[in-house]
């Protein structure tokens, strides 16, 4: 099948399917006497699998290292594990960077009066300390 039948098969758009081979996450797609892209059913189940892990937000790198896991039936599940586990520790660092996020902008909503006044502690804290308020912009 072409580029277009493989990505709609496995719901990876084609210019992500030509990123993979560029970068060596899929080896390069057999060609056609035209030249084309040919992919087998196996390729997408493979392209599927990516399609997965990327969702759950596994980088490319440990997309690399699940996907040579998964087809060495030789595996070791603890090393599987391992990797998933390192994913939910990076997970919970940007959960908890986001409640940061979130618990600040809570307090600054809540300090801003929210009315005609000019004055808004939002602006204030995103202003550069060194150009100090008053809302002039540059």
């Amino acid at each position: 099948m072409n580029i277009g039948q493989a990505a709609k098969k496995s719901g990876v758009p084609a210019k992500t399917i030509r990123y993979y081979e560029e970068i060596g996450l899929i080896p390069p797609a057999g060609r056609t006497a035209a030249g084309y892209r040919d992919y087998a059913d196996a390729e997408v189940e493979t392209l599927k699998f990516i399609n997965r892990a990327r969702s759950l937000g596994f980088s490319v790198h440990d997309v690399g290292d699940l996907l040579a896991l998964w087809r060495d039936r030789g595996r070791a599940s603890a090393d599987v594990r391992r990797i998933a586990q390192g994913h939910v520790a990076a997970v919970d660092r940007k959960i908890a960077e986001l409640q940061a996020i979130k618990q600040t902008l809570e307090g600054l909503i809540h300090r801003c009066h929210g009315d005609d006044r000019p004055d808004c502690p939002i602006l204030e804290e995103l202003a550069p300390a060194c150009c100090g308020s008053g809302g002039q912009g540059l």
